[in-house]
């Protein structure tokens, strides 16, 4: 069983005979062009997302669902820059861009004047609330209340806590963090006594700290937002400090460092993540629009999980240096997108 299937289950991924055939219709898309606007790609999820966009969309080129699927990276994280390459992918006749935005709001612009020029504009992940665009995204806010609330379970007479965050200024970042500050507030018996930012990077986060971790009392927990855990372990360890629960990111590295912690000394902690191949989520929904289908605006995804039961099955199934992850059909797509009919 694939670690997809695992994830959506076999309901929310079977489509039934009546909705294939009332879809069946929406693959005309074979002279259509479909680009990725990317801001960030240093690090393993990164990396992840645009190997899982290669694989899917380069199959549905060769396969002539659409003409092209290109993908584009920034070589910096400014929106400034992302939204200079929106425009050229306007100017180079795009029908769709799929788009994982370094702002929720410096874009807009960008998004807008795409729009307008009658370019379907998908973001996921990092997404924007220009009005015009589609957003598919995870409940981040609740992926960091969740930390707290495990932190609650196994630590019920609560602690001190370190908070790695991911990239300054970026939609993820703020909304994890405000989920973990919502987790604190009704859990009290919490106190985060240190932040740092780890951009989503081991190698980040475990020079950040480092850095810190002189200052700080002993620390119960690590709440995270992923790529940081092994470093944050990697830091603690360095510095001869206790080893915390530190919640982790499904980065394989940290994976391996836990089943071996807990093989050694029967370490528990969690792991959860956003799929990097939410990004042929967003491809196969920007296909399904430029068909014709109606889709609503706002499209939501489970965030994938690994507990202690799952955990080997997740780290045999996930590349070295990779991310545990699912990959999206259109098949899938379809069945996210009549779920959220019926949810409106």
């Amino acid at each position: 069983m694939t670690i997809s299937r695992l994830l959506l289950g076999a309901a929310a991924i079977a489509v039934s005979a009546g909705v294939a055939s009332a879809e069946s219709h929406l693959s005309e898309t074979s002279d259509m062009r479909i680009a990725l606007s990317n801001n960030y790609a240093g690090n393993s999820w990164r990396q992840a997302m645009l190997q899982s966009w290669e694989e899917v969309a380069g199959k549905a080129v060769e396969n002539g669902v659409v003409a092209a699927a290109d993908a584009y990276t920034t070589s910096e994280n400014q929106a400034t820059e992302q939204a200079a390459q929106i425009q050229n992918l306007i100017l180079q006749g795009y029908d769709a861009i799929v788009l994982n935005a370094a702002s929720p709001t410096a874009l807009n612009g960008a998004v807008r004047a795409a729009c307008d020029a009658g370019v379907v504009v998908v973001s996921f992940d990092g997404v924007v609330t220009e009005p015009c665009a589609w957003r598919i995204a995870v409940d981040f806010q609740q992926m960091g209340r969740e930390q707290v609330e495990y932190l609650a379970t196994r630590l019920p007479d609560g602690g001190n806590l370190l908070e790695i965050r991911g990239l300054a200024g970026v939609f993820v970042d703020d909304e994890i963090h405000a989920g973990i500050q919502a987790g604190v507030e009704a859990n009290p018996q919490f106190e985060i006594v240190g932040s740092v930012h780890g951009d989503w990077a081991q190698d980040v986060a475990q020079k950040a700290v480092a850095g810190i971790l002189p200052s700080l009392p002993e620390i119960d927990g690590v709440v995270t937002q992923g790529g940081d855990g092994y470093g944050a372990a990697q830091a603690f360890e360095a510095a001869g400090r206790d080893m915390p629960i530190i919640v982790l990111g499904n980065r394989q590295d940290e994976m391996k460092w836990w089943a071996e912690m807990r093989d050694e000394s029967g370490y528990e902690t969690l792991s959860l993540s956003i799929a990097p191949g939410v990004a042929t989520l967003a491809f196969w929904v920007s296909q399904q629009i430029l068909a014709g289908a109606e889709v609503p605006k706002d499209l939501t995804v489970p965030f994938l999980k690994v507990t202690q039961d799952t955990l080997d099955e997740t780290l045999a199934a996930t590349p070295e240096g990779s991310v545990a992850n699912v990959l999206y059909s259109q098949e899938d797509a379809q069945k996210v997108i009549a779920d959220a009919k019926e949810a409106m």
